[in-house]
């Protein structure tokens, strides 16, 4: 297995999310955008997250190939992005994020379904793998935070488009990955999303991240607004993702004792308790910190275990389509949802309410994981119709 090769490339693509989620938000501030401008302008990465990854799934699909697509996704990503430093107008960002987040919401799912393939039966090891791209979201967080108190906000346009062709440069060292061979009587796609746990999963995974909207948008703005400097955000921002690490780190050790299920209800309880002390406690680091510390449970542990049942549902030649279904719905639908509703929330009820309203969803994802996904269901895939695990 390329252990380095995909490191590397999880560790630039997520080094992108750690400069551009965090700071981003600030650039459109400094521009006199509105909160509302701002949730419009962030969620058409969600709603390219919808449409993208299907139609690049799809085409994988039918085409047999995958790094070819992520490669180019690579490349049209930095080129929108370029967009950013011709224009400040609403119009023209809004241009540029349509074309950036088309392009680049095409390569995860792939990436992904590349990572599994090579893995094969020691799928517990993604975590590991993955946890590169965590280091990578701290370096790059921290790193142009502290920048940030040093340079003009322009700084962030810079800084993220390096990462952003470092990502190119990563992709093509990734070797492809033999397909598994779907066995003969693997379930269709339809058969698949009719039964009663993958369902429940995916309509969790949904209000997950429509959960996470307020925080994805706002979290950065609430802290600045609250006296936070903006290596204090970084610091913030990154003992999240520490605790995510760490999180991956176990995760095989987690898979043996506890099951998918209970994994996904506990990270959906502490979410249900972080939105409300990040919203109700901003005033109290110590308590802006805690709430930081359940970013492992709440994506760290939610993510791995949600991943890790959609490849086991999805076999051989739906991996790519599962994977993509999985982002489109949850990180595209859902943070798409979360984002409109922050942004208009954020001017008329307020930040508290509107990180509330994050418990909410997460809430609302717990009890139907609770009710859908009955207890041994769909564990191991000994119940899949081929009767066959990973």
């Amino acid at each position: 297995m390329p252990y380095w090769r995909l490191s590397a490339y999880y560790f630039c693509y997520f080094a992108f999310v750690g400069a551009f989620s965090p700071y981003f938000t600030l650039y459109l501030k400094a521009l006199s955008f509105s909160a509302t401008d701002i949730a419009v302008l962030m969620s058409l990465m969600q709603v390219m997250r919808v449409l993208a990854p299907n139609l690049w799934g799809w085409l994988a699909e039918h085409l047999g190939v995958r790094l070819p697509i992520v490669r180019l996704s690579a490349l049209m990503s930095l080129a929108g992005f370029s967009v950013f430093f011709f224009t400040d107008s609403f119009a023209g960002i809004f241009l540029g994020m349509a074309l950036m987040s088309f392009f680049w919401s095409a390569s995860l799912p792939l990436i992904e379904s590349v990572t599994f393939a090579h893995l094969g039966t020691q799928g517990h090891r993604y975590g590991s793998v993955r946890a590169w791209g965590s280091v990578g979201f701290i370096v790059a967080v921290i790193g142009l935070g502290v920048v940030l108190d040093w340079l003009p906000i322009m700084a962030v346009l810079w800084g993220t488009a390096s990462v952003l062709a470092s990502i190119f440069l990563c992709s093509l060292a990734v070797p492809e990955a033999v397909r598994p061979l779907a066995h003969s009587a693997s379930a269709s796609l339809g058969d698949t999303l009719r039964r009663p746990e993958v369902k429940a999963l995916l309509g969790a995974c949904f209000l997950m991240s429509a959960a996470h909207g307020a925080f994805y948008v706002f979290f950065s703005i609430l802290l600045v607004d609250h006296g936070y400097g903006k290596a204090m955000v970084g610091g913030l921002w990154a003992l999240g993702v520490v605790s995510e690490i760490l999180v991956f780190m176990f995760m095989p050790r987690l898979m043996r004792h506890y099951s998918l299920r209970a994994i996904l209800l506990f990270a959906f309880s502490c979410a249900v308790l972080r939105f409300a002390l990040t919203g109700w406690g901003v005033a109290s680091a110590a308590l802006v910190a805690f709430a930081q510390v359940l970013h492992g449970a709440t994506f760290g542990a939610y993510h791995a275990a949600a991943i890790a049942a959609v490849n086991r549902w999805f076999a051989g030649r739906l991996q790519a389509r599962g994977q993509a279904l999985y982002g489109s719905l949850s990180f595209g639908a859902g943070g798409m949802l979360g984002g409109l509703v922050s942004g208009l929330g954020w001017e008329t009820i307020g930040p508290a309410w509107t990180f509330t309203l994050g418990s909410g969803f997460a809430l609302a994802g717990l009890l139907w994981l609770v009710w859908g996904w009955q207890p041994g269901l769909g564990e191991d895939g000994t119940d899949r119709p081929d009767g066959g695990g990973r």
